[in-house]
């Protein structure tokens, strides 16, 4: 048994050297020039910084997902990513910059682009607690969802039928997305920009805390997964993850700097399974049905 578990810790050991996660792309855009900007408190603001994402608004499903154990994380990993990332002071010129953004966009966003960000990419998204029942009424939609990247980058035929090995992959990866979203959430309490900033009409109102973007966070880690599977295709899919980060700009109800975390934090959370044998298996055998 010894000698079994010491030649599966050598293979692994072996995969892992030979292989390497794709390293981070530098940020980009406006969320490049942003982040050049003071993010501590600017005294003149001062009343901004009492403002947070308030008690009375939080969510059970949510707050339920910070007691899961993670697929592929451990939860020290956990912890320290939680620890890892932070958001500018509302007060700081950082956010007073991107509330100018956030109005700015307000005033240029077409019908088209508000109606592709509200209701094409927003209602996408794959929550492992609708997994446990079939006869889940939004099952099936919860596991089409979990391809949505992949079909919309390889094509139609990109479904869990078609790919079970990558389906599984991502189930692991998402749920680790979502344990980390809304502990990160809950940890920091971000008010929506709405929230600091009155003249925002945001196609939507969000019932969790703004940093990081879940959506974006989302769109990253599925991006640096599939990218890792279909090299090739990176672009296409870092192309669509910041399209879905974006999308959340145009709608009013994350900042930019909540979109950036969440990209630098996915890149972290795939960093930090890499070393997990369990993770590197169901790695390999998704690659398996792509060659």
């Amino acid at each position: 048994m010894q000698k079994a578990m010491l030649l599966l810790l050598l293979v692994v050991s072996a995969e892992l050297r030979s292989q390497s996660l794709h390293h981070l792309e530098p940020a980009k855009n406006h969320y490049l020039e942003l982040q050049q900007l003071d993010a501590t408190p600017n005294a003149e603001r001062s009343e901004l910084d009492k403002k947070s994402f308030m008690p009375n608004e939080y969510r059970s499903v949510s707050l339920s997902y910070i007691l899961m154990a993670p697929a592929y994380l451990t939860t020290e990993q956990v912890e320290e990513l939680k620890n890892s990332v932070a958001f500018p002071a509302n007060s700081s010129n950082q956010t007073q910059a991107e509330l100018e953004f956030l109005l700015a966009w307000q005033a240029k966003r077409t019908p088209a682009q508000e109606k592709r960000a509200s209701q094409v990419l927003a209602p996408v998204g794959y929550w492992p607690h609708m997994d446990i029942k079939k006869d889940h009424e939004r099952y099936n939609k919860n596991v089409r969802d979990l391809m949505f990247e992949g079909r919309e980058v390889l094509g139609e035929g990109c479904t869990a039928a078609n790919y079970p090995a990558t389906f599984k992959l991502l189930q692991g990866v998402t749920k680790d997305m979502r344990i980390m979203e809304f502990t990160v959430k809950y940890h920091l309490l971000r008010a929506r920009p709405y929230v600091l900033e009155p003249k925002l009409q945001p196609l939507a109102i969000m019932g969790s805390p703004s940093f990081a973007s879940g959506h974006t966070l989302w769109a990253y880690i599925q991006a640096f997964t599939w990218s890792e599977l279909v090299p090739h295709k990176r672009e296409q899919f870092l192309d669509l993850a910041y399209e879905i980060g974006e999308s959340r700009e145009i709608m009013g109800i994350h900042y930019p700097s909540d979109e950036e975390a969440a990209r630098v934090l996915a890149h972290g959370m795939l960093t930090a399974m890499w070393s997990n044998p369990k993770f590197q298996g169901d790695l390999k055998a998704a690659k398996g049905e792509w060659r």
